[in-house]
């Protein structure tokens, strides 16, 4: 049992503490591991890593995103935030795409088109009328790795795609020869580039689905790139328990030489009812994976599971960080000019459950307010609904939290 001594250095408000996984998992991923609770002490961290390059990807483009007919544009994100959007974290010009997804009316957009375009690869785009529309997938779209380096979906602000409580919506898996292998080396390669804009994800439920170790009920990504730009992702799920998987809305493993996913002026839930839920991170989850989240808005998401990581005996797992868990070895996170409040946690991190296994691994909150993200057990003192290990304790700029 974890000595009362171990527990005050961790300033965490019980023995039991989740323990990681590793950070680059192999073309045969196993996702979950366990470790000793007892090893988990912020002492002796170690140095953080030198910072990284920028992006530099996914269709980086400083033209603003299309316009949308008037009254109609997707209303996601921070509208207060200021952060700085860099050049690669910006939507990517659409106004010459690949493809298009219907012909004018509701009724020519269908699951089938989707699926279709998305396999296809390229810049896609919808027409289906002025008006909102809401497309009923019927299958998970999935990308097909070999065709072309980008894909970038654009629902133009008035498209929602809906798993309809029954499926994942959308899946991309360098790693998964179903879909074709491109290089050797499937787990570190920097295509293909996926970027989703000015869309709405709704009703995406991956349950049951334990490949690659389950999690993502909107969006799965293993390797390449992932950028999301003013969308939206309401009433997500994934699966209830279970230690290590997570990320209601989004799941992402094994990013190109560890580059980060842009998450840019985005909604995770938003209102009471409309949040994700899962047995870990209620809106984004990783394993060993960086991310840049910039004026957004994550509020309302629940991590369900009981037990933590590694589970406790007679416990199924899971149940840390109610919008964010990220675990693995040498990963960042940077949250700027974003409201993270009325998240969630059964066990650790309300707000943000960060573990580097071998304590690189950094965060840093700029411009930010975190507020009333209960965390069932325990977080780190001084830091409300973060339960935190790495490097040094977050930095915290001209941000709230409470």
């Amino acid at each position: 049992m974890t000595s009362l001594a171990a527990l005050l250095v961790l300033g965490v408000a019980t023995a039991t503490l989740p323990a990681c996984a590793p950070s680059d998992p192999a073309p045969a991923s196993q996702p979950g591991s366990s470790g000793d609770p007892a090893a988990l002490s912020t002492a002796d961290q170690g140095v953080a890593p030198a910072g990284r390059d920028g992006l530099g990807g996914p269709g980086a483009s400083a033209s603003p995103k299309p316009a949308t007919p008037a009254g109609k544009a997707l209303a996601a994100g921070n509208p207060n935030g200021n952060a700085t959007v860099p050049a690669e974290g910006r939507a990517v010009d659409t106004s010459k795409p690949t493809r298009t997804i219907g012909t004018g009316t509701p009724a020519s957009c269908t699951s089938a088109a989707v699926v279709k375009a998305v396999a296809a690869g390229g810049i896609i785009t919808f027409n289906c009328g002025p008006a909102p529309v809401t497309i009923k997938m019927a299958a998970t779209a999935k990308v097909r790795n070999a065709n072309g380096a980008k894909v970038v979906l654009d629902g133009g602000g008035t498209v929602t795609l809906s798993g309809q409580g029954q499926r994942r919506i959308l899946y991309m898996n360098t790693c998964d020869e179903a879909q074709g292998w491109t290089t050797s080396h499937c787990q570190n390669q920097d295509h293909p580039q996926l970027t989703v804009q000015n869309l709405t994800f709704a009703e995406g439920n991956s349950t049951g689905d334990r490949a690659e170790g389950g999690g993502g009920g909107a969006i799965f990504v293993r390797g390449g790139r992932l950028k999301v730009v003013n969308s939206r992702f309401v009433r997500n799920r994934c699966d209830r328990t279970g230690p290590d998987l997570g990320g209601a809305a989004i799941r992402v493993l094994s990013q190109y030489e560890n580059k980060p996913v842009y998450v840019v002026g985005s909604t995770f839930g938003g209102t009471a009812g409309q949040g994700g839920s899962c047995s870990n991170g209620g809106a984004l989850s990783s394993i060993g994976v960086s991310w840049v989240v910039l004026n957004s808005v994550l509020s309302h998401n629940e991590a369900i599971g009981s037990g933590a990581n590694p589970a406790k005996s007679g416990t199924p797992g899971g149940g840390s960080g109610g919008a964010i868990y990220c675990d693995g070895n040498e990963f960042t996170v940077r949250i700027a000019g974003t409201i993270i409040e009325n998240n969630k946690a059964n066990e650790g991190g309300g707000a943000v459950f960060f573990v580097s296994n071998n304590r690189t691994g950094t965060m840093t909150i700029e411009k930010s307010t975190l507020r009333r993200n209960p965390s069932g057990k325990f977080e780190t003192r001084g830091f409300p609904g973060i339960f935190f290990l790495g490097a040094r304790n977050p930095t915290v700029t001209g941000s709230k939290l409470s």
